[in-house]
């Protein structure tokens, strides 16, 4: 019986939609969609309701370390900046760390660009045509100069593959970038060593631009000389 009642065809229901005076309210919201936003509302209620009991209830002689070390900045806490927590020494180490890896990362990029120029080189300077041709006679002697200088006129760049055109360019525009990378990179050193001088113990001042003997963008600082013992 039950496979002759599943083989009578049924109505299919389908869900009630927004009537047409509602429909500026967007979609219809289903049972389902109810339970989920009761559930989200009843769960903010509860937090708070806690978080009103808990300011209720809350001890005045309270007292934990966040209240002397943070400030209230238009309504956020925001804790008070630390002061150094390495010395002198220490901070000079890291910063000669810091300097090695630059100093590296500058020779690597040096490196990476002679041997770039020196391919790209290669490319564009062929090396002349050395061969030795040998002749009975004068007539043989201008017929073999001839062509030869047939060959030289042809352009060479129409025999280059677009793949290989198109490679050269691209490591041409590499190679612009590692130039461009090792300028900041040398200027980024420069900048790190006089910080790290500046560091160093003894007076010193900054030179005025008509103390200067060949100005610069760049500061100059002058260190007060000192007797050793």
């Amino acid at each position: 019986m039950s496979s002759l009642r599943n083989s009578i065809p049924r109505r299919a229901h389908k869900e009630r939609a927004q009537p047409e005076a509602r429909k500026k309210f967007g979609l219809l919201e289903k049972h389902k969609d109810y339970v989920v936003r009761a559930k989200a509302y009843h769960r903010k209620e509860d937090t708070i309701r806690k978080l009103k009991e808990k300011a209720a209830f809350r001890n005045p002689d309270e007292f934990y370390f966040k209240m002397v070390n943070s400030k209230t900045v238009d309504g956020i806490h925001k804790p008070k900046p630390e002061a150094n927590k390495y010395t002198e020494e220490e901070l000079l180490l890291l910063k000669n760390k810091d300097m090695g890896y630059i100093f590296q990362s500058i020779q690597s990029e040096k490196k990476k660009i002679e041997k770039l120029s020196s391919v790209l080189h290669e490319l564009d300077n062929k090396r002349p045509n050395k061969h030795v041709y040998f002749a009975e006679d004068r007539e043989e002697a201008k017929e073999i100069r001839s062509k030869i200088e047939e060959n030289s006129k042809m352009p060479v760049l129409d025999n280059i593959p677009s793949r290989i055109k198109k490679k050269t360019a691209s490591s041409y525009r590499e190679l612009e970038e590692r130039k461009q990378r090792l300028q900041k990179l040398e200027k980024l050193y420069a900048d790190m060593a006089l910080q790290k001088e500046l560091k160093k113990p003894g007076r010193k001042r900054k030179l005025r631009e008509d103390e200067m003997e060949n100005p610069t963008s760049q500061p100059v600082y002058k260190w007060r000389a000192q007797r050793k013992r």
